[in-house]
């Protein structure tokens, strides 16, 4: 369950970040695993996420957010459930910015030792180039009859 103590109070300032998410309307499966979830599947709606995350205006506030109440389930930020236990346990608020509800996203990333091309970026780098490659359908030949 997540810590609500650790949750800033009813500001408008604070919240107000979550109105431009990139996943703001999107089918909350797709960040949150079904029951018994794992392996292949896992990774696949994980990736998806991520590559939504990458290119979201507001990735920073949301990791921050995550971290900040231990949400404990979900892709937050860009950031798994695993990834936020490990920054949790290595510590990450030497990242926030002071006075600021915002993370530096690439720090984390690089504490928890993500390759270069997983980093934060270009929509077309990375996870997000990587989804696209993944969910393509394979090419099927039809036959043609020649008249």
């Amino acid at each position: 369950m997540s810590n609500v103590t650790r949750l800033p109070g009813p500001i408008a300032e604070v919240w107000d970040w979550q109105r431009n998410g990139a996943c703001r309307g999107r089918d909350s499966a797709q960040f949150f695993h079904p029951d018994g979830e794992r392996g292949a599947s896992r990774a696949r709606r994980e990736s998806a996420a991520k590559a939504v995350c990458i290119t979201c205006p507001v990735r920073a506030e949301c990791a921050a957010h995550a971290l900040a109440a231990k949400e404990p389930y979900g892709v937050w930020g860009g950031f798994t459930e695993t990834e936020r236990i490990r920054l949790l346990a290595a510590g990450w608020e030497d990242a926030a910015e002071r006075g600021r509800y915002r993370v530096d996203v690439r720090r984390l990333e690089a504490r928890l030792g993500l390759p270069a091309r997983l980093m934060s970026g270009a929509p077309s780098a990375g996870l997000a180039a990587q989804h696209r490659r993944s969910t393509r359908r394979p090419m099927t030949r039809v036959p043609v009859t020649m008249r």
